[in-house]
């Protein structure tokens, strides 16, 4: 594991005395993390923990004079504690390297954390995130708002993960901001297909750990209801080609978990 100078970022006045760190995972992150650090660039460190990256991350990173831990991946749990670990602010703005603050959000942050001081039991702040996928932002279909808890105490949150997939949760009061996390989750469908073969198997092996069953049968009742909850309940016909296309590939995504929770001995050595 190597870790770069702390960053010159750190060093910057702070009006509030309310000091705050922004903090990125990475992993061949080149795509959109330079947009993502900028829309950081008021916090009084940027903290990159990145999962040894083949690409321009980490020069990317060290350009926006973040701290840069290089570290292997050991699954989301483990590698936000270690990056908590490693934080010495009272708050916390966590993006994914994918995503950046819109405008709005981001001075709603400088309003909260800079220019006043936050309650002092208060634990952290929802946020609205909109996603971009095939054609459009999508405004419905499970996508809008999701709300996440992603600007937060270092010592009033605690993390957790159910397959791929991680959640910050507070430990105590909580307030919302206006404005949104901007998120470009795939470029192509073949990236889409990919993330969805990890998910559906590492999803398979979390039910597979809690005695779960699988099969056919299973598979597909999972599937028809993913896609009737997704296209119908949550309002995907009115996101059209893309409600309807995201519908079918988290059927698809249902019915490969359950199908790989009991693929075991059935394929030919």
């Amino acid at each position: 594991m190597q870790t770069s100078n702390i960053s010159a970022t750190a060093r910057k006045a702070n009006r509030s005395g309310t000091t705050v760190t922004g903090l990125v995972l990475t992993l061949n992150g080149e795509r959109l993390l330079d947009q993502c650090l900028a829309s950081l660039d008021f916090c009084d460190e940027l903290l990159v923990v990145d999962s040894l990256s083949s690409d321009r991350t980490v020069e990317i990173a060290r350009a926006h004079d973040a701290r840069v831990i290089e570290r292997a991946w050991p699954g989301p749990v483990d590698q936000f504690r270690h990056a908590l670990e490693n934080i010495h602010t009272d708050w916390v703005v966590s993006l994914d390297q994918d995503e950046y603050l819109d405008e709005t959000l981001r001075q709603e942050i400088l309003n909260a954390l800079r220019r006043s001081e936050p309650p002092q039991d208060l634990a952290g702040y929802w946020v609205n995130r909109r996603s971009f996928y095939f054609n459009r932002f999508m405004k419905h279909s499970g996508w809008y708002p999701d709300r996440l808890l992603r600007v937060f105490r270092t010592d009033r949150m605690h993390v957790s993960a159910s397959g791929a997939h991680y959640r910050f949760s507070p430990q105590g009061p909580t307030s919302r901001l206006h404005g949104d996390i901007v998120h470009y989750p795939y470029r192509n469908f073949a990236e889409h297909m990919d993330k969805m073969n990890s998910y559906a198997q590492q999803g398979a092996d979390a039910l597979r750990a809690k005695g779960r069953k699988g099969g056919v049968a299973r598979a597909l009742g999972h599937a028809g209801t993913r896609f009737l909850k997704l296209y119908l309940l949550k309002l995907g016909v009115l996101d059209g080609r893309a409600g309807f296309i995201n519908a079918c590939a988290g059927a698809y995504y249902a019915f490969q978990k359950y199908i790989r929770i009991e693929e075991d001995g059935h394929w030919e050595p």
